[in-house]
């Protein structure tokens, strides 16, 4: 059963919170991060991406990049923009985007939930990234970044959190993207008690986004406990922050694959080729969204086509087979285009859903791919289907929007 750790958490103020939180550091590259950071010392960029603060070109895996992120943080904090709550609360994080509100508590998860497999994973982590976030915790001595949880809906939770979210909230900021983003605290200590008993109730929380800094932020806690003789299991490093959101509340949106070639095929032979596992019809040059599973679209050479795949090129009783990102690896990048490895070929890219069905049109009308392929978004079912079975997704198969800000509240591991 799942375990959920109230903490004194450590906030911006309410005067700064605009000023300091940011997006996570895995959404944009150390060039976007600068310009957004914009000369501001307090933006939360200092800390989990500190590279801005040396010269293009350092190597952002050095010791003195970790340690450049810690200090940074220890000077807001000195300079009283961020303050440490004085009893273990949890907090709600509420984010609206298109009038959808999705609402997630904070609270910290546990090392020992990760280790038992009670935290299920879809994804695998690539070393040389998990490396990296293992050395932020490490260094800097904190979880900088909540990960993104799901959790199977609790109606009690959910009557909890309506109640919580009468109240005044301590942040209510909208970004520059015109999302929505208000920050509860639950200082009472009842209603603490409450929520994480509800929690004990689960049988498994699920990572939704965050595979990497979930590993790092549970390998790091292993590893302070197997240095730490006088070991407890309650210290701080045996817990991570963590926001929760109940699976009915969260949106998948479609992860698109564009080419950067044909594999020397024309567009004719590969629509003949194609013909083979799906049926085809032209839809023109109007954008054409896949409406159901199973069903793709594709954009070349000015033109929209619905691509529906035929009885037989998937299996609807298996978590993976049922996918269509197996059905279009299986049917079509390794069949026709020779890609095989999703991770390292780089003649294939992946585009997130926000950006957009006019990111792919753009993209081979500007000659930059020859071809684009849009799929019909995984749902939750599936995800948690894939989890609880444990198999693992093929890569870039979810994009969830909106991400979590970072910077409104952190976890210290002492």
């Amino acid at each position: 059963m799942a375990i959920l750790k109230a903490f004194k958490g450590i906030r911006p103020t309410e005067e700064m919170v605009k000023r300091v939180a940011c997006r996570p550091y895995d959404v944009l590259d150390e060039k976007e991060a600068r310009i957004e950071a914009n000369g501001d010392p307090y933006s939360f960029y200092h800390v989990i991406k500190p590279e801005i603060d040396f010269p293009d070109g350092h190597n952002v895996y050095a010791p003195e990049i970790y340690q450049t992120g810690r200090s940074n943080f220890e000077k807001m904090v000195a300079d009283g923009v961020f303050k440490q709550d004085a009893t273990d609360c949890l907090y709600i994080y509420s984010q609206t985007m298109n009038g959808r509100t999705q609402y997630g508590i904070v609270g910290c998860a546990a090392v020992d939930d990760y280790m038992n497999n009670i935290i299920k994973k879809h994804e695998l982590t690539r070393p040389d990234k998990e490396e990296d976030r293992k050395n932020h915790v490490r260094i800097g001595n904190m979880n900088a970044e909540p990960v993104f949880f799901a959790y199977p809906n609790v109606p009690a939770l959910d009557t909890i959190v309506n109640e919580v979210v009468k109240s005044a909230p301590a942040y209510d900021l909208v970004t520059d993207d015109g999302i929505g983003h208000t920050f509860w605290v639950i200082s009472d200590a009842g209603t603490v008690k409450q929520i994480i008993d509800l929690f004990a109730k689960i049988p498994a929380t699920y990572v939704a986004d965050g595979h990497h800094r979930t590993a790092a932020a549970a390998l790091v806690g292993k590893e302070r406990r197997d240095l730490n003789p006088n070991h407890t299991g309650q210290e701080e490093y045996n817990f991570f922050l963590a926001v929760h959101f109940p699976d009915n509340q969260l949106h998948i949106m479609d992860y698109n694959r564009v080419i950067r070639d044909l594999n020397n095929m024309t567009k004719d032979e590969l629509l003949t080729k194609l013909s083979e596992s799906f049926s085809i019809e032209e839809k023109g040059a109007n954008e054409y969204r896949p409406s159901r599973l199973h069903e793709f679209s594709m954009y070349i050479d000015g033109a929209w086509y619905a691509l529906t795949a035929k009885p037989g090129t998937y299996n609807d009783n298996d978590p993976i087979g049922v996918l269509d990102v197996t059905i279009l690896s299986e049917r079509v990048l390794a069949p026709l285009f020779n890609i095989t490895d999703l991770r390292k070929d780089k003649r294939i890219d992946f585009v997130g859903g926000l950006r957009g069905l006019g990111e792919l049109k753009r993209r081979v009308d500007n000659g930059d791919v020859k071809v684009a392929f849009a799929l019909y978004p995984v749902t939750m079912k599936q995800l948690i289907d894939i989890a609880d079975t444990g198999q693992i997704m093929p890569p870039k198969t979810t994009w969830f929007e909106p991400k979590l800000r970072s910077g409104l509240v952190i976890h210290s591991l002492d």
